[in-house]
């Protein structure tokens, strides 16, 4: 090797042992941002309250579905925005509710975690639609079972519910397509809970089946709203709104070709509307996509469990909870499917040999997130979608014992009246 070249290589090898550190700060910045955020937020969470609240059914109501979506637009005031000193000093993020239905041995509960703070808004916004209801504090039903599980005695089958399509932006099938006709008799209503509530009534002694709503509001910090948009405007064939050119490459584009915006406007004018050149399935596309965009709307992710002792464990008893999704799942539009990343279900082709291992590593994980109302992926942000106040009340609400008459659902067997205005309130 020339000495010259020798020597250029020698200086810039000192150069890099000497200041090789300065690349640190850039490779390790966001990482540093990811565990110090994550830091924070388990700091404030831990100062976070959470209660339970058990919600028994009015005995009889003649509310529609809609009533729930009222209620589910009145927890959206929850809604936060934090300044950076909340979000990267004290945090503070946004926190969730959890819907949740449950059967314990056949009796079926209506459960909502909520942290305390929060707690007048959920029961002002239930009681101004279902006054009959009763609301109560309740026990964490999950500390009732071995925090082991799996174990010797007791087992579990489960997964977490993705949707079925990528864009967030198709909804699922909401209960006013489930009333093909308008009857004013609650006897005549169809109700997507009823076959899900009959199936829970059916489990006995030592089986327990947990189905989980995690819920949290969001405004514009994600771009679901303008995919919607954008994809309504691309099915209807709207054109999009060019920006206006200006004067000097417009008298260019004029001397150039010959021709004037105006003529050339003219060229491009339909005789038939492109709203007339939609499919009915188009038609419907569109419609839905245009009502999801205009609600309100919450990041969600659903987890399902059927767990119980081992002498009673039947995992297919609990396949009617898919029955429920496929209810309110469509192949044009949304819906809801078994995430296979987090179903208890592990079967692989080359090493079969972990799958045991594996598997259980995986009921671990998915009973602690159940547990602590966790997202699929946490730490990490992913796992969830976006559903309105429509689509929630359609998988959370509270019939009647009319349209779903389960025996195992607990109802408030009294009426709640308001106290005589003559008793002193000192």
């Amino acid at each position: 090797m020339p000495p010259e070249l020798s020597s250029i290589f020698s200086y810039i090898w000192q150069t890099i042992r000497a200041w090789w550190w300065l690349v640190l700060p850039f490779l390790l910045w966001k990482p540093f941002l990811y565990f110090w955020l994550w830091w924070r937020v388990e700091l404030y969470l831990k100062k976070v309250k959470f209660i339970l609240l058990e919600i028994k059914l009015p005995k009889e109501s003649l509310k529609p579905i809609k009533a729930m979506e009222e209620v589910f637009a009145g927890f959206h005031a929850i809604h936060d925005v934090f300044v950076f000193r909340e979000k990267w000093i004290e945090g503070q993020i946004q926190l969730s509710i959890s819907c949740e239905i449950v059967s314990l041995g056949g009796e079926t509960h209506f459960y909502i975690r909520t942290p305390e703070i929060y707690r007048n808004i959920i029961e002002s916004n239930i009681y101004s639609q279902y006054p009959e209801a009763e609301i109560s504090l309740a026990e964490d039903y999950t500390r009732n079972v071995p925090l082991s599980i799996p174990n010797k005695d007791w087992d579990l089958w489960g997964c977490d519910f993705v949707n079925s399509r990528k864009e967030d932006v198709y909804p699922i099938k909401t209960y006013p397509k489930f009333e093909t006709e308008k009857e004013t008799e609650e006897e005549k209503r169809v109700d997507p809970l009823a076959g899900l509530l009959d199936g829970m009534a059916t489990i006995g002694p030592g089986e327990q089946i947990w189905l989980q709503f995690i819920t949290a509001p969001v405004r514009d910090e994600i771009p679901w709203r303008k995919k919607g948009r954008e994809l309504a405007d691309k099915i209807a064939r709207r054109k999009a709104i060019t920006p206006k050119k200006p004067m000097i490459q417009e008298a260019a584009e004029i001397l150039i070709t010959g021709k004037t915006p105006e003529a050339e406007a003219q060229k491009e004018i339909e005789i038939i509307p492109p709203e007339m050149k939609l499919t009915p399935g188009e038609r419907d596309i569109l419609v839905a996509v245009e009502e999801k965009i205009s609600k309100f709307a919450f990041i969600c992710n659903i987890r399902f469990f059927y767990l119980g002792k081992r002498d009673v464990f039947f995992k297919p008893r609990g396949r009617f909870v898919f029955g429920f999704f496929k209810e309110v799942s469509t192949e044009n539009l949304g819906g809801l499917k078994i995430w296979k990343d987090t179903m208890t279900k592990i079967k692989s082709t080359f090493f079969w040999f972990l799958d045991e291992r594996r598997l259980y590593i995986r009921k671990r994980r998915l009973f602690r997130f159940y547990k602590e109302r966790l997202s699929p992926l946490f730490p990490r942000s992913g796992g969830t979608y976006v559903l309105n106040t429509a689509e929630l009340a359609t998988l959370y609400h509270f019939p009647s014992r009319a349209v779903a008459p389960a025996p195992g659902v607990l109802r408030a067997e009294a009426k709640r009246g308001e106290a005589p205005p003559e008793i002193p309130l000192e």
